[in-house]
This record gives C-alpha cells, sequence and structure tokens, in this order.
C-alpha cells in the first residue's frame, strides 16, 4: 500500500534529530500493509549491517532487530545438524517461524524487531523470545540503552514499553535457555489460520526447574516458572490466578472461554511430555465437552 502521508524517507545511518511524524523502517511488512496518516518520515534501518545472529562470548545469541524470519529459520534448522548437543532449543526456533502466518515474501522481508513492536499477541516471535526468557535492547535518542524481558516489554495487545524515538536494537537469548529440553503446542481455529493459543514448555537440564510460557490466547506474554515440575493442578491454579478474565484475548480468531480451554489442555499436555508423565493425555470431565468457538 502506497503511504501518500510519507514526505521523506531517510538511512538510519545518518543521524538527525527525532521529529514528530518520524518511525522506524525495518521489513516494512506491517507499515505498508495499511494506512498510516500519522507518519511523515520513514528511518530505514535496512543498511544498518548489523549481523542477523551472533553468538556472544558467555555463549548468549544475539538476534538483531532487522533479523528477517527468513534468516531466523535457516538458523533454526541448521542448529539440531552442527550443535544438537549444545543448543537442544534449536527446533523450538523453526516451530514458531512456522506458526508466522505468511507468504514466502513476508518471510524475507519481515523482521524479528518488527514482530515483537507490533506487539500482537499471535506474533511468534513475542513466543519464541518469551519461552526462551530473552531480553529485548532498547535504544534511546539519546544513544542511553535500557535492557528488560520481553514479557515485561510487551504490556498488552498492541501495548508495548517502548518511549518516542526509542529503537528495539536486539534480542538476546541466555544460553542457558538454549540448552533447555522444550515443548511446542499451537491451537488455531482454522487449519492454517492465526495462532489462538500458543504454549511453549522449558525443561532446565541443569537444575529441572519447569516453566511455561502462555502467548496468543492472552494479550500479553505470561511465563511461570516452578522450581520443580507442578502438578496438574498446580499449573492449572498458576495460569487461572496469574490470567485475568479480561486478558483471555478476543477476536474472531477465538473467544476467550475457548482460548483458556485449548490453553489449559496444551499446558497439560506439555507438562505431561516434559517431565515424561505419560504420553496419553487423559481429558478432565471438563474438557470432554464441545470446544467454544465462534
Amino acid at each position: 500500500m502506497d503511504l501518500n502521508t510519507v514526505l521523506d524517507v531517510r538511512d538510519a545511518r545518518r543521524r538527525e534529530p527525532w521529529r514528530p511524524g518520524d518511525a522506524w523502517l525495518g521489513g516494512g511488512t506491517y507499515l505498508f500493509s495499511e494506512p498510516q496518516p500519522h507518519i511523515r518520515r520513514l528511518i530505514d534501518l535496512s543498511r544498518m549491517g548489523w549481523p542477523p545472529l551472533s553468538w556472544q562470548p558467555d555463549g548468549d545469541l544475539d538476534i538483531a532487530a532487522t533479523c528477517t524470519i527468513t534468516e531466523l529459520s535457516r538458523f533454526g534448522r541448521s542448529q539440531p545438524a552442527t550443535a544438537a548437543t549444545t543448543t537442544p532449543a534449536a527446533p523450538l526456533i523453526e516451530q514458531c517461524c512456522r506458526a508466522f502466518l505468511a507468504s514466502f515474501k513476508i518471510w524475507n522481508m519481515a523482521t524479528v524487531g518488527g514482530n515483537l513492536c507490533n506487539g500482537l499477541p499471535a506474533g511468534p516471535v513475542i513466543s519464541l523470545a518469551a519461552g526462551l526468557d530473552a531480553t529485548v535492547l532498547l535504544q534511546g535518542q539519546d544513544g542511553a540503552t535500557r535492557r528488560m524481558p520481553v514479557t515485561d516489554f510487551i504490556r498488552g495487545a498492541g501495548v508495548k514499553d517502548l518511549r518516542e524515538g526509542e529503537l528495539l536494537r536486539s534480542v538476546r537469548v541466555p544460553a542457558r535457555s538454549l540448552t533447555c529440553r522444550t515443548a511446542f503446542r499451537q491451537a488455531s481455529l482454522y487449519g492454517l489460520g492465526r495462532s489462538g493459543a500458543l504454549v511453549i514448555g522449558t525443561r532446565d537440564p541443569q537444575d529441572g526447574s519447569f516453566a511455561l510460557t502462555v502467548t496468543a490466547a492472552t494479550t500479553r506474554p505470561f511465563r511461570f516458572w516452578f522450581a520443580l515440575p507442578p502438578t496438574a493442578a498446580e499449573l492449572r491454579e498458576a495460569i487461572d490466578t496469574a490470567v485475568r478474565p479480561d486478558e483471555w484475548f478476543d477476536d474472531i480468531h477465538g473467544l476467550p472461554d475457548w482460548r483458556r480451554h485449548m490453553t489449559l489442555r496444551l499446558a497439560e499436555e506439555i507438562r505431561r511430555e516434559l517431565t515424561s508423565a505419560s504420553p496419553e493425555l487423559e481429558l478432565e470431565p471438563e474438557e470432554e465437552e464441545e470446544e467454544v468457538s465462534r
């Protein structure tokens, strides 16, 4: 879509004062998908030359804001063959990329930073980053930086902790998270539909702790950590206690009741998978009832 209110496009390498009507341009898949009447100038990040993915000396993984979904997917698919013993969580990267409902054209343009800054409940990069306990690095116009967990950065549906003119520079995944055993579950009302519930579980091989992350079904990411694997009742109680009724997302891709129902069901599947309790899921009475949908 043409953005007929944009008067100028500037290279981000050329530092200029931020002014009202400015917007960062990454891949542009969202910006050019609908009218943006408030935007007057785009600051293009495509020539910044940031490495898409880079290993840090301490083993953490840095993902640049300009890393495309294609580059992220390629990295995830390459790791099991080259470093399966050190990055067992790598398959989760590809699983989340596949949850990105988009054509190959979008995959080659959409960026990690753009998906995070949109703050949409079904954003699969949000799911991936929150599931691996990642942090985001934010850079202000004065050069000052701050870092925070992804679960704090996303505050609601489309709401994020991003100040005027601030840039999401990168995402950092802790080395320890990459050593975790992971489990992934996704639910949608349609075969190729947007995620209505996306649940990720991790099991830390060092201390045996268990973490579960809920996204897509809720207005913001929720991450639950347990020093020891919880029982089914404990996990269910933790989710229902933390997520308020108005924080279950409601749109054409799923009613709140259905999203909660699927989240609890998928969470229990993951709990059993990662604790090796039972490969079979025994449904509770209320889960045997017909699923609520639009």
